[in-house]
């Protein structure tokens, strides 16, 4: 079970709006940090594809951002969670082209590859939580 973090920034998404909202809070965050142009739009990226993943499969949840530290380094931590129906696989969910919802498929697998960390816990009937983590180098 995951322990409850402390957020810098927490956006309740429901809508599109909300969406754009934990977008442009995800790429402030990064911009303080000092993140180039390409790592900020990586960043809006993965949170766009986790907001629209919480809308399509769980009508509404929470898009979470954070300042994070270790071993000097300074980095964005972004965590999605929702009380959805879950995921059954997790592993058949990470495959590229693999989707429920008739999309491509890119969505976990995409946002695994644009960031350096990628955490997934869910079960079925009990909601998902995706914590991904972008270093600053």
């Amino acid at each position: 079970m995951q322990h409850p973090v402390e957020f810098d920034t927490c956006v309740i998404i429901a809508t599109d709006t909300d969406i754009v909202a934990a977008r442009q809070k995800g790429r402030e965050l990064a911009l303080q940090l000092g993140f180039s142009s390409t790592d900020l739009a990586l960043i809006a990226t993965a949170i766009s594809e986790l907001a629209r993943n919480i809308i399509t499969y769980a009508g509404q949840g929470e898009i979470g951002l954070r300042i994070i530290r270790k071993n000097g380094e300074r980095g964005i931590a972004v965590m999605a969670r929702d009380h959805g129906p879950g995921i059954e696989d997790i592993d058949k969910a990470m495959e590229d082209g693999y989707s429920t919802s008739r999309s491509l498929g890119l969505g976990l697998p995409g946002v695994k590859r644009l960031m350096d960390e990628f955490e997934i816990v869910s079960k079925p009937g009990n909601g998902t939580t995706v914590t991904v983590k972008k270093w600053k180098r």
